[in-house]
């Protein structure tokens, strides 16, 4: 997400961040720039002009001119307001209510409503150790309620069951009832969704929250469909007391217009990014880290969430321990960390969190590929557990055998031990020098450096 509009914003804000004075003519050439970039990742113009002005206010006020370094100061002022714009901090979902706390969610079909359904679940379940029970109401689209109930049979979670000739208030309140006598902390409720906004679906849909008074009624909103996305937030509000908005398919959005347009046109947070097809794959959305990653800062504090949440402790000590004995890094030490590095959204989603990752030469992004990472778990689970303890074996024969095996050919198994035997030496070089020893052979790790090169 944002890839467009960080490119355009980077190279902009590049031009003025060394500048020692500040003058009206460069402040307009530049603000002439990020309009445009804006406007191009279909940011709604409303929201464009009052983000213009603001900008334009600060940076000729007082506060830069005062700056030893005014350039700097000036990308201070964008990434303060591009926060303001978002919502300045993360909204958590209110469930500070007498139990069940109900959330509703609201949308139009193919927003992808009942996987978030799916996916907020998990992440009330696991993150918030919460006892949740989902119910569809959706009676029109056919499945729907069997698409939900298999999703919230593979999450673990409880599925209060609906049939699509019951009234989707009937079912509401039963669901409720249900909660309420089982002793449930969060009841989430699927509605239906039309392909448009229409008059029947609004009113059925306020009937429903009328009936169990949520206290979240969240619009799922597809991100893709950039401006339009606030837009129909706003008439949803209209007739819904909303409390906040999921952007989903963030991942293939490159322009970012919907969650740079939601807040202003409808006054309502965004609480949570669907940022991939995964159960897990829904994010807290926090303003001042996506301003961060929109301006080629990266987003350490949640690539440090992703590593605490999914990195394997006990392996991570096992590792560790194995350092401290001076022992090797084997290859099934490597598989470890090829599959920690798949479960935080592979090697791209780790790169778009670091700093300056945007000015990474696309030709250089196109060789980070996660399918390789699949093909190098696949070779080394062909090897036997003792050439993976000791890859100096793995020659001629065994490397046919284990091509043939993984369904690749030599030179793929001949790469992926060059690749093995890079990250070997800068394990051995982090144990001499610890943290910065590891830093300064990243370099040779990264892309284009060796480590992922063809």
């Amino acid at each position: 997400m944002f890839e467009n509009l960080t490119e355009r914003l980077s190279r902009t804000l590049k031009n003025v961040s060394g500048r020692g004075r500040l003058t009206d003519d460069n402040i307009k050439d530049t603000l002439r720039e990020v309009r445009m970039a804006l406007l191009e990742a279909d940011v709604a113009l409303p929201v464009v002009r009052e983000f213009v002005k603001r900008v334009k206010e600060r940076a000729v006020g007082t506060e830069v001119s005062k700056s030893l370094t005014p350039g700097q100061e000036f990308i201070k002022i964008v990434q303060a307001e591009l926060e303001a714009v978002m919502g300045e901090s993360n909204e958590d979902l209110n469930l500070a209510s007498q139990p069940p706390a109900v959330i509703l969610m609201a949308g139009l079909q193919g927003a992808g409503k009942t996987t978030s359904v799916g996916k907020l679940s998990k992440l009330l379940k696991e993150r918030k150790k919460k006892k949740v029970l989902v119910v569809s109401a959706d009676v029109y689209r056919p499945a729907a309620i069997k698409q939900l109930e298999t999703l919230a049979s593979d999450l673990g979670v409880d599925f209060f069951p609906s049939t699509p000739d019951q009234k989707p208030v009937q079912i509401a309140q039963d669901a409720l009832a249900h909660a309420k006598l089982k002793f449930y902390d969060v009841l989430i409720v699927d509605t239906a969704g039309r392909l448009h906004v229409d008059g029947e679906m609004m009113e059925e849909i306020k009937d429903v929250h009328k009936a169990i008074d949520p206290v979240e009624t969240l619009f799922v909103v597809d991100a893709m469909t950039g401006q339009d996305a606030a837009n129909t937030a706003k008439a949803f509000d209209e007739a819904l007391p909303l409390t906040g908005v999921i952007l989903t398919k963030v991942d293939g959005d490159a322009r970012g217009g919907a969650a740079l347009s939601v807040r202003h046109l409808t006054g309502k947070p965004i609480k949570f990014l669907g940022v991939g097809e995964k159960t897990d794959a829904l994010e807290p959305f926090h303003p001042d880290r996506v301003a961060s990653r929109i301006l080629g800062m990266g987003d350490v504090l949640s690539l440090i969430e992703d590593l605490e949440r999914n990195v394997d402790k006990e392996k991570a000590e096992q590792l560790a321990k194995k350092f401290k004995e001076k022992k090797g890094f084997d290859l099934e030490d490597f598989r470890d960390q090829l599959q920690q590095m798949k479960k935080m959204g592979g090697m791209m989603g780790m790169l778009d969190k670091l700093p300056g990752m945007s000015q990474l030469p696309d030709n250089v992004k196109d060789q980070v590929d996660d399918k390789m990472f699949v093909q190098m778990e696949a070779i080394i689970n062909s090897m036997t557990p003792g050439e993976r303890e000791r890859p100096d074996l793995i020659k001629g024969s065994r490397k046919k055998r284990i091509a043939l095996g993984s369904g690749t050919q030599v030179q793929d198994v001949n790469r992926l031990l060059k690749q093995f035997t890079q990250m070997q030496k800068m394990m051995k070089k982090m144990q001499k020098g610890g943290m910065k020893g590891m830093m300064r052979n990243m370099k040779g790790m990264m892309p284009g450096g060796g480590m992922f090169g063809r």
